[in-house]
């Protein structure tokens, strides 16, 4: 009982460090500041114990949920390499909504990535690290006539803790992101703090709800973004 006292103590203390901090980040930004929505509806298929597929439609919004950022269709695979430890794959095909510049309009996108992750619990904690290798560039425009890869690898962490009794049990994650990419400035140039929950409902799949905070590394004026996520994955079992 005592235990988990200290673990539930433990825990708002690192959520309230979190809130603080992105206070701070959203308060000293010199940048621009903008709100963001992500919604997501997808289908999660688990074949066996060591296959399963997913296939997600991703809407974006930007601009203080003004405009149409982007949407898109996922399709991701992960196998169970052995316990806890998992390989993934994952392909997007991206409608890009470019309303900047001389040249406006929707731009075709097209990404892919490989993951490795691993997980494991500490009492109540279910902790996890995943390292993606993420490759994107834009459809029918060549090297030459400027469009050139846009390559990330990505390092990410997440904790979560898991209440008795309790079906909304918080996470949060951090990432990082570092880029290589010909004709820019390289190296680490974001990062994302996110703060959710998820609800399971059974025999069908989960509601998911959080708060992402983003911000440019590297640069000046480093530009701040908030993302209000709210996502639905149904789940089908072999």
């Amino acid at each position: 009982m005592k235990s988990n006292k200290t673990n539930q103590l433990f825990l708002k203390l690192v959520l309230l460090n979190i809130v603080l901090f992105t206070s701070v980040n959203l308060a000293q930004s010199e940048g621009e500041t903008d709100w963001a929505s992500w919604s997501t509806i997808g289908v999660e298929y688990k074949l066996n114990k060591k296959w399963s597929f997913g296939l997600e439609e991703q809407f974006r919004l930007k601009e203080n949920f003004s405009e149409t950022d982007n949407f898109f269709t996922q399709l991701n695979a992960d196998y169970q390499l052995f316990n806890n430890f998992k390989l993934g794959a994952g392909i997007r095909y991206i409608r890009e909504n470019d309303n900047t510049g001389n040249i406006q309009g929707y731009e075709d996108h097209f990404r892919f990535q490989f993951d490795a992750a691993y997980k494991h619990k500490i009492n109540n904690f279910n902790l996890g690290y995943r390292l993606r290798y993420q490759n994107k560039n834009e459809l029918g425009v060549s090297a030459d006539e400027g469009d050139y890869v846009n390559q990330n690898i990505r390092f990410k962490t997440s904790v979560e803790y898991n209440f008795n009794n309790w079906s909304l049990d918080p996470k949060f994650s951090a990432e990082i992101f570092n880029r290589f990419q010909e004709g820019e400035e390289n190296g680490f140039n974001k990062y994302r703090l996110t703060l959710g929950t998820d609800y399971k409902i059974k025999n069908i799949g989960k509601v998911g709800l959080f708060y992402r905070f983003e911000k440019e590394l590297n640069v000046d004026f480093p530009d701040t973004k908030n993302i209000l996520g709210l996502s639905f994955i149904y789940n089908i079992k072999n």
